[in-house]
C-alpha cells in the first residue's frame, strides 16, 4: 500500500465516523423535537380551557363591579338624604329645645331662689372644673 492509498483509507474511515456521530445526533435531535412537540400539545390542550375559565371569571367579576357601583351609587344618595334630613331636624327642633331647656333651667332657679335657697348660688368660673355635689345625711 502506498502513502496515497493508506491516506485515502483514513479520511473513509474518519468520514464514516462522522457520519455515524451526525446519524446519532439527528436521531436524538429528532426524538427531542417529538417530545417538545407533544408537550406544546399538552399545554394547548390545557391551556384553552383555562383560557375560557379565565374569560368566565372575567366577565363575572365585571358583573359584580357593576352591582357594586349601583350599590355606591345608592348608598352615597341615602347619605346625602340623610344628612339634609339630619339638618332640616337639627334646625326644625334644635333652636326649640334649647330654648325650652333654658326656660326650664330658669324656672328651675327660680323656685329654688324663692324657696329660700339664697345660700346655695353657684358661681360659673370658666375654663375651671367645679367639684361634685356633696351631698347631706349620715354615712353608714
Amino acid at each position: 500500500m502506498s502513502g496515497g492509498e493508506v491516506a485515502g483509507l483514513i479520511v473513509a474511515v474518519f468520514w464514516a465516523i462522522l457520519v455515524s456521530f451526525l446519524a446519532v445526533v439527528l436521531v436524538r435531535l429528532a426524538q427531542a423535537l417529538r417530545q417538545a412537540t407533544k408537550l406544546v400539545a399538552d399545554v394547548t390542550e390545557q391551556a384553552v380551557p383555562l383560557l375560557g375559565e379565565a374569560s368566565t371569571a372575567l366577565r363575572s367579576a365585571h358583573a359584580q363591579l357593576a352591582r357594586v357601583d349601583t350599590i355606591t351609587a345608592d348608598v352615597q344618595e341615602v347619605t346625602a338624604n340623610a344628612s339634609a334630613l339630619s339638618s332640616t331636624v337639627a334646625a326644625t327642633f334644635g333652636g326649640p329645645l334649647v330654648k325650652v331647656a333654658a326656660f326650664g333651667f330658669g324656672v328651675r332657679r327660680a323656685v329654688n331662689l324663692q324657696a329660700g335657697d339664697r345660700t346655695k348660688t353657684r358661681t360659673v368660673l370658666v375654663g375651671k372644673a367645679l367639684p361634685g355635689r356633696r351631698r347631706r345625711g349620715s354615712k353608714g
